[in-house]
């Protein structure tokens, strides 16, 4: 259910590449190039001519590419999906069915807080269902992941939310694999690839940090008919929480199979970011989720923000989120039902 407010073993340490790909900006590793370095590069390639251009055609990342960005929109090729899913395989990873996700919470209200963490610092956790790493995996090996997401509820019950730097770096990602619950380089609910991803427009044009959202829609990798809600669980989402509540944030850190958590309160940093004070969030954690109302029985719990935003994630003891307002809503109405 959507939810408003009352007006309605990965690669080693700091490796964020994708194989072949080349390197992937998770935000916690490296920031956008900044617009003023953009137009200098430009100028010095007109300068120096041909042999330039073809320099920079040569580094090229063969994973990227344009897609719509008027709309924010890219549509995923189904045999490129299915080969990123193949090299993750390559890489040492494997799909073992896991235990069965717990029932759905009961109707009668949302589950007590759990307890702060004490101190403020993110420790090692069982996995939850619905949180996986995210891998953009080349042909060549390298099937380290670099980034988080989280299956979120939709109408389809095909949707992931992460950070719109995991998935739209100087183009879309044409490479991506969720790993819902991974652990110890087991896939226990599959392998999952995207059909089509969404970010804001504002996001591509100038990397706002307050548009650092993107939605994903997925299939099981081999063309199965399962929908990926079905199968783990979904958090529900909620637009214009109000700061300051108990929250829980979850990140898979890149050098890691096992996700980190930490629990603490999720506070306003600016009218369009959230700031959560607690450390140890490595790269990796990017795109993870911050989660109000979690339910003990299930891990499961209301999604309002993921890791992002301000500085593309935050430093080694603050994490931030663009907040989930209007214009996130729309973007999930968008990937949800367009």
């Amino acid at each position: 259910m959507v939810e408003t407010s009352e007006r309605g073993p990965g690669p080693a340490a700091g490796d964020a590449r994708g194989g072949a790909g080349g390197p992937v900006g998770t935000g916690r590793e490296r920031a956008g190039v900044p617009l003023r370095v953009t137009l200098v590069l430009g100028a010095l390639t007109l300068a120096v001519g041909g042999t330039a251009l073809a320099l920079k055609a040569a580094r090229q990342d063969p994973y990227v590419a344009p897609g719509d960005p008027v709309a924010g929109t890219y549509r995923a090729s189904a045999a490129a999906g299915d080969r990123a899913a193949a090299a993750v395989l390559a890489g040492g990873y494997r799909e073992r069915p896991g235990p069965p996700v717990a029932a759905v919470r009961r109707a009668g209200g949302a589950a007590a807080p759990l307890p702060a963490s004490r101190p403020p610092v993110a420790t090692a956790a069982a996995p939850s269902p619905p949180v996986g790493a995210l891998f953009s995996p080349g042909d060549g090996g390298g099937a380290g992941h670099y980034c988080t997401a989280s299956v979120v509820h939709s109408p389809g019950g095909n949707l992931l939310a992460t950070a719109a730097h995991c998935v739209h770096d100087g183009g879309f990602r044409t490479r991506l694999v969720f790993a819902p619950g991974l652990h110890d380089g087991i896939a226990p609910y599959g392998l999952w690839v995207p059909t089509r991803i969404d970010v804001d427009p504002r996001w591509i044009g100038g990397r706002d940090p307050d548009h650092d959202v993107a939605f994903v829609r997925v299939r099981r990798h081999g063309g199965t008919e399962q929908r990926i809600e079905d199968v783990t669980g979904a958090e529900r989402i909620r637009f214009d929480a109000p700061p300051g509540r108990p929250a829980q944030l979850t990140g898979y850190p890149g050098d890691s199979d096992t996700p980190v958590v930490c629990r603490h309160t999720a506070d306003a940093e600016s009218p369009g970011q959230l700031r959560f004070p607690c450390a140890g969030f490595p790269a990796g954690t990017s795109g993870g989720p911050l989660l109000t109302d979690v339910d003990p029985a299930t891990g499961t719990g209301v999604l309002i923000g993921v890791i992002g935003g301000q500085e593309e994630g935050g430093d080694d003891t603050t994490s931030y989120s663009s907040r989930f307002g209007a214009d996130v809503a729309a973007l999930y109405r968008r990937a949800a039902l367009g």
